[in-house]
């Protein structure tokens, strides 16, 4: 039997969320800076497919991949945003929806460490 890696999975989603986090944050602060270029992180399953945290399909209905990594790059130019007059790309629309999705997911990652670790404590009280 392999040993679990969630809560190691889950440490590494977390720190990647932080980034994202700090980096949109940034974002949202110089949406009015002059030239400025709106960034973001790369996705996390590029961290996953980069690090010692091997993933593993046990059954042909479980997710292969799953999330993203966190360098910092230039996000891509949203081509419908309405032309900045500062000559910045920062869409405070897209990054207000980048910050919620930030929130669900940091959400998910910890009720899913929580359940985890209470299923953890529940078999090391029966036995």
């Amino acid at each position: 039997m392999q040993p679990t890696k969630l809560f190691d999975l889950a440490s590494r989603q977390a720190e990647w969320l932080t980034v994202r986090q700090s980096v949109v944050s940034g974002n949202i602060a110089n949406a009015n800076t002059p030239g400025f270029r709106a960034k973001d992180v790369s996705p996390f399953d590029y961290i996953l497919n980069n690090t010692n945290v091997p993933m593993a399909a046990t059954n042909p209905m479980h997710f292969t991949d799953s999330a993203s990594d966190s360098f910092v790059v230039e996000a891509k130019d949203n081509k419908g945003a309405a032309a900045q007059l500062s000559g910045n790309s920062v869409d405070l629309s897209d990054e207000l929806f980048k910050e919620g999705m930030i929130k669900r997911d940091y959400d998910l990652n910890t009720g899913v460490v929580k359940a985890f670790n209470k299923m953890i404590l529940l078999t090391v009280r029966k036995g």
